[in-house]
């Protein structure tokens, strides 16, 4: 057909656009997220909670790390390549030091989200980089303002700021589930942020897996509250209080999680978390 022409010649380089404006390069590196494990992020008035699905890739091997400290006031989940989201975390990393040794206070996230938002955008217009196949789910709070921040990056430099997101394979039913309680989240407690967001991660889960304090991980900040990693058996009195799982609704999400869990193409399952 005339698209799959345009794409067997526009995909090889991604700074050269197809004949229908699209650079499909970056698009491919925007369907690497879906095919990471599900990451959700909520926020109420006063607190950010993100959740992730964590993936082991093999019976014998630990689950991989999904949600990471950037400083006290912010945390970041990823879905994509897990290479891609450490590279980019140390540089967050990196910038709110400086802004802390320079200035003397914590940098606000508004500011630390456009410096990423351009160092995911320089890649889709430099001939010799390849766009980051990582999204993030950032939760920061802004110590002036003492306001709660959720942002979302995208491989194509795009920002958007969030009351509740999700991201990775299966996470359409997240964000439905999102979407029925987001009148709920603004006035809730840190535990009620909390179990939302490992109920909204249960349509999330492939197959007949389940939750588990193993596969869960919980991560808060808040205007009081330091940078905090609930997992394990912290976790076990939040998953009691989840309401059974239902059949999962069909996924819309255009996601493929089967092809990366499949035993033929172990490939991909260990590059993606």
């Amino acid at each position: 057909s005339k698209c799959s022409m345009f794409r067997n010649q526009y995909d090889t380089d991604v700074t050269v656009w197809s004949p229908e404006g699209r650079l499909l390069q970056v698009e491919y590196a925007m369907e690497s997220v879906k095919q990471g494990s599900a990451c959700v992020g909520l926020r109420s008035d006063s607190i950010c909670v993100l959740g992730a699905l964590k993936r082991s890739v093999s019976e014998l091997s630990s689950h991989q790390k999904k949600l990471l400290h950037i400083d006290d006031h912010i945390a970041v989940g990823i879905a994509g390549l897990t290479a891609d989201a450490r590279s980019l975390a140390k540089s967050l990393q990196s910038e709110c030091l400086n802004h802390k040794y320079v200035y003397g206070t914590p940098i606000p996230p508004h500011q630390l989200m456009a410096d990423l938002a351009d160092k995911h955008q320089r890649t889709t217009q430099t001939y010799v980089r390849r766009p980051f196949g990582v999204g993030l789910l950032v939760a920061s709070v802004d110590t002036t303002r003492q306001t709660p921040h959720l942002y979302q990056t995208c491989p194509s430099g795009n920002l958007y700021e969030f009351v509740a997101s999700a991201i990775g394979a299966r996470s359409q039913s997240a964000r439905t589930y999102l979407e029925k309680h987001v009148d709920d989240l603004a006035n809730a407690t840190r535990d009620q942020l909390i179990v939302h967001a490992l109920q909204a991660l249960t349509g999330c889960v492939s197959g007949d897996d389940e939750l588990t304090p193993d596969n869960g991980s919980i991560v808060v900040v808040g205007n009081d509250i330091p940078y905090t990693m609930i997992e394990g058996t912290d976790l076990q009195p939040f998953l009691d209080q989840l309401e059974t799982r239902e059949t999962p609704d069909d996924d819309d999400d255009g996601d493929a999680p089967d092809e990366a869990e499949s035993p033929l193409v172990p490939e991909p399952q260990a590059m993606e978390t």
